[in-house]
């Protein structure tokens, strides 16, 4: 039988596969991508973690913020305004800068429902409960710390509260407002 010598030719096939060349190729590129995304996104996570604190922080300090706006400058201030405001010519004298703090009602200090003034506030802490509750703001707040502090103001009849919030991270973010006697 006549045979054909072109069927005996070896066909050359391609390859299906990678070379070596090509594989350490691939891999120097994951190993670019790898160190960019580690540089540069992941450092993100942090930012929008540290983010997350400080709105937290402000949300906590704004309540406070709020809760002691709506109070009376002094407890020797009348409850509908300071008319005559204490300090004033005709009004009784203010709280003395030594006294600020939780009043002392018949020998009995006032609790953290009955704060009725501004200065009350002073001292209060993570470790105080929240109005009409029996969480405390460490409770509410993990990892926060906060103190309040109330001084007279360096102008006539006004207070200066001072909130000072910590964050887990340890940053101290300082809230200061002004409550003046009318």
């Amino acid at each position: 039988m006549p045979t054909n010598s072109r069927l005996f030719l070896h066909k050359q096939s391609s390859s299906k596969g990678f070379t070596l060349i090509e594989l350490v190729v691939g891999m120097l590129v994951i190993g670019i991508a790898i160190v960019m995304l580690t540089s540069m996104l992941f450092p993100q996570a942090d930012r929008a973690a540290k983010t997350l604190q400080r709105v937290r922080s402000a949300e906590l300090a704004h309540s406070l913020m709020n809760e002691i706006w709506g109070k009376r400058y002094d407890q020797n201030t009348n409850v509908n305004g300071g008319v005559p405001a204490c300090g004033s010519p005709t009004g009784k004298t203010c709280t003395l800068a030594t006294e600020l703090g939780k009043d002392n009602i018949s020998g009995v200090l006032e609790s953290r429902n009955n704060f009725n003034d501004v200065d009350d506030y002073n001292g209060l802490n993570e470790t105080t409960t929240m109005l009409n509750s029996t969480q405390t703001y460490v409770d509410a707040y993990p990892n926060y710390r906060l103190s309040v502090s109330v001084v007279y103001g360096s102008v006539a009849n006004t207070k200066l509260v001072t909130i000072n919030v910590t964050t887990p991270d340890s940053e101290v973010i300082t809230y200061n407002m002004v409550r003046s006697n009318y």
